[in-house]
């Protein structure tokens, strides 16, 4: 779901990419776009992998400037719904005359009230002034090309993480956008049932205590006393999918699956001078969503 600055943003710059853009466009374009799913259905709050490939144009011309790009996902009425507008992990000024730049972006289908056909329209623009660079592809108008189609339903798999014991209570966004996270004591621990087979665990986690840490968080997920992820989590606020195969084995033979979330060191906001709060929580990682797919 959009938050506020995603609403505002595009109506501010109507006008600027209008202008830009409403000639006939026969500038040459600078890249050739191609975004390939994981799956033709994406179930709301499931995981969906895209796999974004900007093909450089020979003739293209150094970019003098870092774009983003801007992915939009427009239901069967032509409406916005949400937007994943993201830094290329190679900063367009590091793209070369005929090279293709490639990466993968996991992200997790919002809980938007709608099923059916969605459209996923990208494109390059500079995040200051959102003027749009011109791309080779379908367009539908003002330098947006049309990418992918999927369509969208409602979740049907029944392996829901139950979040257990350490774990302070669920917090909304202010911002509009729905947006839901727990945080972590020191351990915590999350359930789900066992499916009997092989599993794809995700994790969407940041840690925003840029005044409380001074270095990366180290954060490690067990089951039992078998550690299956360490990873450090920088205090930048930007959140981090961690995409984890868990053999059936390592699950264990009981019903219900236990998973332990510990961190090696925790906060308490009222104890941070810089953080001006009264917040006397002891706060450990920040989780957005746990999820589970079998394979």
């Amino acid at each position: 779901m959009l938050n506020t600055a995603q609403r505002v943003w595009p109506a501010v710059l109507l006008a600027v990419v209008a202008a830009a853009c409403s000639r006939a466009d026969d500038a040459p374009p600078v890249a050739t776009p191609t975004l390939v799913l994981s799956s033709r259905d994406a179930a709301i709050g499931s995981p969906f992998e895209m796999t974004y490939r900007f093909a450089v144009a020979p003739d293209a011309p150094p970019f003098a400037e870092d774009h983003w790009v801007f992915v939009h996902f427009i239901d069967n009425n032509g409406e916005l719904m949400w937007t994943d507008d993201h830094e290329p992990p190679t900063p367009t000024r590091q793209w070369k005359p005929g090279s293709t730049i490639e990466y993968r972006r996991t992200m997790f289908i919002p809980k938007f009230p709608y099923v059916g056909e969605t459209q996923v329209e990208i494109g390059l623009f500079l995040l200051a002034t959102g003027e749009r660079l011109p791309l080779a592809g379908e367009t539908v108008g003002q330098r947006a090309y049309r990418a992918a189609t999927f369509n969208m339903r409602l979740q049907t798999d029944n392996l829901f993480v139950v979040f257990r014991d350490g774990w302070h209570e669920t917090e909304v966004g202010g911002d509009g956008t729905g947006r839901e996270w727990q945080w972590s004591r020191k351990e915590a621990t999350l359930a789900f049932r066992n499916p009997g087979r092989d599993v794809r665990f995700y994790l969407e986690a940041d840690q925003p205590g840029v005044v409380a840490f001074h270095e990366p968080q180290r954060v490690e997920l067990r089951i039992g006393d078998a550690v299956i992820d360490a990873f450090f989590l920088p205090p930048t606020g930007q959140s981090d999918i961690r995409r984890i195969d868990i053999p059936a084995s390592r699950l264990g033979a009981a019903e219900t699956v236990e998973m332990t979330i510990s961190v090696d060191k925790t906060f308490v906001p009222a104890e941070v001078p810089a953080l001006k709060s009264t917040d006397p929580r002891e706060l450990g990682v920040r989780v957005f969503r746990a999820f589970v797919q079998p394979m």
